[in-house]
């Protein structure tokens, strides 16, 4: 199985989108500081939103989707009730 996840910052909410094969070390993974160069500067991220895929290069492609500005409009729009906190 393949996840595009979205990660948001607990301390400045700011957000990451990323790819990975398991889910739970990855997220590990960024906590600790060994993450992607972009999370790796930042602690306290937290799950948000994930999907799931069989085909990898579905996977990239929705990653690569969800970080351009439609992407960036289906997520606010899907998560709409998660911000409105």
């Amino acid at each position: 199985m393949y996840y595009v996840y979205v990660l948001e910052n607990q301390d400045d909410k700011s957000f990451y989108i990323g790819f990975t094969i398991d889910l739970r070390r990855r997220i590990s993974e960024h906590n600790d500081g060994r993450g992607g160069r972009t999370t790796s500067l930042k602690k306290h991220w937290k799950i948000i939103y994930f999907e799931g895929y069989l085909n990898k290069s579905d996977a990239l492609g929705r990653e690569k989707f969800l970080k351009g500005g439609s992407g960036r409009k289906y997520l606010n729009k899907q998560l709409r009730h998660y911000f409105s906190f």
